[in-house]
């Protein structure tokens, strides 16, 4: 089923989820595909379960946009553990469409996460992939990529939005 994306203002993107305890469920497997084709949906590369509303630390990344079914990435209860490196791209984010800044993260990124059975696992991303870990996490911790720029860059964003939304175009 896919979620509708939950948008920039909204309480739950800005608030810590909670752990997955319960592992190899219906459920979770039901939550992991609909975040899947959610986010295909929407065109992105990764989506936490924020997005969607569901304040619980699962996100799902696929690179490929669905071209690669090997690169399929579910990450359950997802902490950084090692950050080395610096790179500054654009990013931008589902839940705060049509906008994109410059973002400086790690250029290699290591995390320690759990599978849908509850498997611990160890994986290292460069480049493309260590920015989408570190946004996704990110989101599960209740930050949104806008808090990485500036001051003045996040209340030009934050006025945009609050006057798109005055206008009855966000959301």
């Amino acid at each position: 089923m896919t979620h509708a994306i939950v948008l920039y203002g909204e309480p739950v993107l800005e608030t810590q989820a909670a752990k997955i305890t319960e592992f190899d469920t219906p459920e979770l497997h039901k939550l992991v595909d609909d975040m899947f084709e959610s986010m295909y949906a929407a065109k992105g590369v990764g989506l936490a379960a924020p997005q969607i509303g569901i304040a619980k630390r699962i996100a799902v990344i696929d690179l490929s946009v669905a071209e690669d079914p090997q690169q399929k990435l579910i990450l359950i209860n997802p902490e950084i553990i090692r950050r080395e490196g610096t790179q500054t791209a654009e990013e931008g984010c589902l839940s705060i469409p049509g906008f994109r800044e410059q973002v400086r993260r790690a250029k290699s990124v290591t995390v320690c996460a759990q599978n849908v059975k509850g498997e611990p696992f160890e994986m290292t991303g460069e480049d493309l992939l260590a920015r989408a870990f570190a946004h996704e996490i990110d989101h599960l911790n209740g930050r949104l990529y806008i808090t990485h720029v500036s001051a003045l860059k996040r209340d030009l964003i934050r006025r945009k939005v609050r006057k798109l939304a005055k206008a009855g175009e966000w959301g």
